[in-house]
């Protein structure tokens, strides 16, 4: 098994097998700063604790308290937000749903509008889904696979921001539970 140099933040290298994940590096660390860490930096770039580690590299961690773990934070609260949306009303088409500086929002198309009522409804649904504890993960899909997906669902905004996607950049999924949708 090919073995690859994994330099963490304080210059000390460690040998891991090819393939290895962040979440086994943080893992093999502390336990407690596991518990902590919500992504990694890889060689600089902002990423998944599942991707696999294939080369040599230089590892971050990236803390929940962090600006970076904000913003995951808050794009998963996003994915949250739309699957209480979709619950609840499953008729509604889901279209961006960014981070921004003090928080995040989701887009909508739907026949009727959202009333000030409906924000307490969607709020408690949000509270159900996380006390469900559903992991959040990713998956890569082909072009052709997101489109019909997202085309049998009625997802039109999907499709067109699948095609959208340059060819050189791969579909990623995160999925909750059975609720999925495209990021970037």
């Amino acid at each position: 098994m090919k073995m690859i140099k994994v330099t963490f933040p304080d210059g000390a290298v460690r040998d891991y097998a090819r393939g290895t994940t962040g979440t086994t590096v943080v893992e093999s660390i502390s336990p407690s700063l596991a518990k902590k860490t919500v992504a990694m930096k890889w060689n600089g770039v902002l990423s998944d604790l599942s991707d696999p580690l294939e080369d040599d590299g230089r590892i971050e961690f990236v803390m929940r308290d962090s600006a970076d773990g904000l913003g995951l934070i808050r794009h998963d609260a996003a994915h949250v937000l739309a699957e209480a949306v979709q619950e609840l009303w499953p008729a509604t088409q889901v279209t961006i749903g960014p981070v921004i500086e003090n928080g995040f929002y989701y887009d909508f198309k739907r026949d009727t509008p959202f009333s000030e009522d409906d924000f307490a409804t969607i709020e408690k649904k949000m509270a159900e889904i996380v006390s469900r504890g559903a992991a959040f993960t990713k998956e890569v899909w082909t072009r052709d696979q997101a489109k019909q997906v997202f085309k049998a669902k009625g997802e039109d905004f999907k499709v067109e921001l699948v095609d959208a996607i340059p060819a050189d950049q791969s579909i990623k999924i995160y999925k909750q539970g059975q609720w999925f949708d495209l990021c970037r």
